[in-house]
């Protein structure tokens, strides 16, 4: 059997913003170049909260990559993140969870799981609060094939203390179930995906590529003299406790380990200061900062990862790298990290 391509979408909110137009860039090369688009090259999607926005569109719908950079309007993101006419501080969540479920119930449609196109597959990522353990929703599982596209992104999005946990009824045989985002598990999908894709197709790890695409990971340090002073309120808001459950570099370090020399590239980079992208020109961290000028400048930076990792990304789709594995952009260069064979 040939080998299969995997295309693995990090969480992050507003910041999936810089992951769409990365790959939007990627498929205007991959058609310019070679006569194909981003779907012709991959085999399995996997999508965790805002990249399971981005992984259901590519795998289930026929929108193109510029109607997906689209969705990052402010417009989307405004009515996403539509806080509530009364806030009652931290006893309930920061947003509606109307707007986020209309906008992917316009994007999504009718579309289910089992949408995908025959021999390919999908898998989004979230959490299941009773049985408290991820829920692995995939295209690989007959029982999830009824589901609704839109509904199982607005679960793997519901991220905790942001939105309102989602009431789902995943397959006909089962009863309803309440899910959270999926990063609070697996913001980054990636080995979640190698290990579906190889139970799939029996294959071995020689002959599964991966492209593992971030939103930027945080560089702003925790006080660690001050955190000892901290309880639930002061990790929750000054620690910023669920960004660092949800941290992704420990899936990315598996990852990249595990697999075959060049055939695994992680497009990504802290979103503060690195060479190449200076202070003035970073996003801001936060996942709900939907300002117009932050979605101008996630979109920059998924330009410059664009310029760092599109000709390695494009020729890894089309099986013509012959690189070694890259991992996240070196900010003190701001290259790509060189992995080097086993």
């Amino acid at each position: 059997m040939t080998s299969k391509l995997i295309l693995s979408l990090d969480g992050g909110g507003i910041r999936g913003a810089a992951s769409a137009r990365f790959l939007k860039r990627v498929e205007e090369k991959l058609e310019a170049d070679h006569n194909k688009s981003l779907r012709d090259c991959v085999d399995f999607y996997a999508g965790t909260s805002t990249g399971s926005i981005i992984a259901l569109a590519l795998a289930t719908t026929d929108l193109s990559t510029r109607k997906i950079d689209e969705l990052y309007s402010y417009n989307n993101a405004s009515e996403i993140f539509a806080r509530r006419l009364v806030s009652r501080g931290y006893s309930m969540p920061k947003y509606k969870a109307s707007g986020k479920t209309r906008v992917l119930r316009e994007c999504l449609g009718d579309r289910t799981i089992n949408s995908v196109e025959e021999g390919k597959h999908i898998l989004v990522m979230a959490y299941s609060l009773e049985d408290r353990r991820p829920k692995v929703i995939k295209s690989t599982k007959d029982k999830y094939h009824g589901l609704a596209a839109y509904q199982a992104a607005d679960a793997s999005s519901a991220a905790p203390t942001f939105f309102p946990t989602k009431e789902v009824q995943l397959s006909h045989e089962d009863e309803s179930t309440w899910l959270v985002d999926g990063g609070v598990t697996a913001n980054n999908p990636t080995m979640c995906a190698i290990a579906e894709a190889k139970r799939t197709w029996k294959l071995p790890l020689e002959q599964l590529k991966v492209v593992s695409i971030g939103t930027g990971h945080r560089s702003k340090t925790v006080d660690g003299k001050k955190s000892q002073r901290w309880g639930a309120i002061g990790w929750f808001t000054r620690g910023k406790i669920l960004d660092i459950l949800s941290d992704e570099h420990v899936v990315a370090y598996q990852a990249i380990t595990i697999a075959e020399p060049g055939s695994y590239i992680r497009v990504d980079s802290q979103i503060k200061y690195h060479h190449g992208l200076h202070d003035d020109d970073a996003p801001k961290e936060e996942m709900d900062e939907v300002t117009p000028e932050n979605i101008t400048k996630l979109r920059n930076m998924g330009e410059f990862w664009f310029q760092q990792y599109g000709d390695q990304v494009v020729n890894l789709l089309v099986d013509q790298y012959k690189g070694e594995s890259l991992d996240r952009i070196n900010y003190a260069t701001g290259k790509p990290i060189v992995f080097p064979g086993h």
